[in-house]
């Protein structure tokens, strides 16, 4: 079978790459660990009170993790993923010389060297790859780390961090549709290909190339948009892009909800946050401008913006029959206008249907 990765040289090139968090104790790690999935508990009563939404499906219990976990869990993930659609796309064939000795070592090494950059940003994440329904990730290292920066009470800005992701995982437990509608989608984006297997694995192959140049040059000026080539390939990423604006709003509307009941510095920490955020570093502003996305589609703020404007037309009863089907998630267009999802949702009045 055709090897696109060589996922064994990505993990050794992440856990090799990936740097020391802060200089903590033994007892201090414990310490963290604990107050983390205590918190996460926590946050998960706040979480299910606020919107409403509670799990449909059991999920495994949080994984408070270091950088070279995470890398090698998220690895692990995407092989499961990319390995089936790059085998259907080459036909099970054997890779050639060239692609077996160079290609998946290149793309292993670009792979790794994204995610070990990765590794060291990453609060936490609900990665949805690996297994059914998906698992909740916290990253200690870069928690502490991110605290002691913006001078944060360590308990309410781990907190702070587990109001968000545990709204991710809210979203995808919630609605059990929700990872496969997600996949689904990312195998749309590989079908919508109109060239042969070999051009596609080799646009694929550009794109982690991509990505890898910008960890290096944070100034380059390539896109990923250049391997983007078909009109059926921009939908889907639109249909994504509204999808990861619609969750990343929803988690930002729910921590700013949550937050001033439970959090008392939460102000002061959104605050310092948000400075944080808008300064940026070097790769989240190199990833917006690779996706294209930088200028139309900021997911916290417009998502937020959006959010906040269906729950205050037609409450959050109302803001939840989104996760009916994927038929009721907002269109791209419809994310800088509430009324239009409202009125194509719930009709002309914005009326929400009565309960059977």
């Amino acid at each position: 079978m055709a090897q696109f990765v060589d996922w064994d040289l990505a993990a050794a090139t992440a856990g090799a790459l990936s740097k020391s968090g802060p200089r903590v104790s033994y007892a201090e790690a414990t310490d963290v660990v604990g107050d983390l999935r205590r918190l996460t508990d926590e946050a998960a009563g706040h979480v299910a009170d606020y919107t409403g939404l509670r799990a449909q499906v059991s999920h495994p219990p949080v994984r408070v993790v270091d950088r070279r976990d995470w890398a090698a869990t998220n690895i692990a993930g995407l092989r499961e993923v990319i390995t089936p659609l790059v085998s259907r796309l080459s036909g099970d064939k054997q890779p050639g010389a060239f692609t077996e000795a160079i290609g998946s070592r290149l793309t292993g090494v670009q792979a790794g060297t994204v995610l070990a950059y990765l590794s060291g940003r990453v609060l936490g994440q609900y990665e949805v790859f690996s297994a059914e329904p998906g698992q909740l990730l916290l990253v200690a290292p870069n928690i502490v780390e991110v605290e002691r920066k913006l001078g944060a009470d360590p308990r309410d800005f781990r907190l702070w961090v587990c109001l968000h992701e545990v709204t991710h995982r809210t979203q995808f437990t919630a609605v059990p549709w929700m990872r496969a509608y997600f996949l689904s989608e990312v195998q749309a984006f590989v079908d919508a290909s109109s060239s042969g297997s070999e051009h596609l694995l080799e646009r694929l192959r550009r794109g982690v190339a991509t990505l890898s140049e910008a960890v290096r040059d944070p100034e380059s000026r390539t896109s990923v948009l250049d391997i983007v080539q078909t009109p059926a390939q921009r939908a889907v990423l639109d249909r994504l892009t509204a999808l990861m604006t619609l969750l990343e709003g929803h988690a930002e509307f729910v921590m700013d909800g949550v937050g001033p009941q439970v959090i008392p510095s939460v102000e002061r920490i959104r605050a310092s946050f948000n400075r944080r955020r808008e300064a940026g570093n070097p790769l989240e502003k190199a990833i917006r401008r690779l996706l294209g996305v930088d200028v139309k589609m900021r997911q916290y703020a417009e998502g937020r913006k959006f959010v906040h404007g269906v729950v205050e037309r037609v409450g959050m009863d109302g803001f939840n029959s989104i996760f009916n089907s994927p038929l009721t998630l907002p269109r791209l267009s419809e994310l800088g206008d509430p009324d239009a999802w409202v009125a194509r949702v719930h009709g002309p009045a914005g009326t929400i249907p009565a309960a059977g």
